[in-house]
């Protein structure tokens, strides 16, 4: 890692990362920290770890928990993401994103839009669809704003056109923000790290 407070290039065990689902030190001290390089430890084996996302279940036709091949996995994961245009190509516009943009809130269930899809996510909270709320915020596949808008396959997903500045991108995502927020009371995170020289 680049330590950009420190300036010295420095080495975090994963202990030290403080790695949880869609968090970690890098995001709460955004800007400080760039990674330069990754080592993998993977254990070897031809099955997966249990699978706990459903839609992967679904695709692999196991039960959430189960497993299955690991080349199974692979193949199905790559399937998923490139439906929805998050495998890089460089003949497919809607791979020019970071993927998802925006975190699933997580609200008081009191607080739960109705309609929108929940899951309960610990004591007296849950978590709502992101891309269910900009969808019905008046942002569906394909919402153009110059040549930055969301994927023609995920409104989740932020796509650029060649040209388009990050200032454009981070406008669009804040009219996002904004809309989900008056319509819904609701107010989305951004998923990517914005860092600036």
């Amino acid at each position: 890692m680049w330590d950009r407070a420190e300036k010295a290039e420095r080495v975090l065990a994963r202990a030290d990362c403080g790695f949880a689902y869609r968090d970690s030190r890098l995001k709460r001290e955004p800007g400080r920290l760039v990674v330069l390089e990754v080592t993998f430890a993977l254990l070897p084996g031809d099955v997966s770890r249990p699978v706990v996302y459903a839609e992967l279940a679904r695709r692999l036709g196991v039960e959430i928990g189960g497993t299955a091949p690991l080349a199974d996995v692979r193949e199905a994961v790559l399937g998923l993401r490139r439906g929805k245009g998050m495998v890089w190509d460089e003949a497919e516009p809607d791979s020019r994103s970071a993927g998802s943009f925006f975190t699933n809130p997580v609200v008081p269930a009191a607080q739960a839009v109705e309609g929108c899809p929940s899951w309960p996510a610990g004591d007296g909270v849950v978590k709502l669809s992101a891309a269910w709320l900009v969808q019905h915020a008046g942002f569906g596949p394909s919402t153009r704003s110059g040549l930055v808008g969301t994927s023609s396959r995920h409104s989740l997903a932020l796509t650029t056109e060649d040209g388009a500045t990050a200032a454009e991108l981070l406008a669009f995502a804040d009219h996002v923000v904004a809309t989900v927020r008056g319509r819904f009371g609701v107010t989305l995170e951004r998923e990517p790290t914005a860092v600036r020289p």
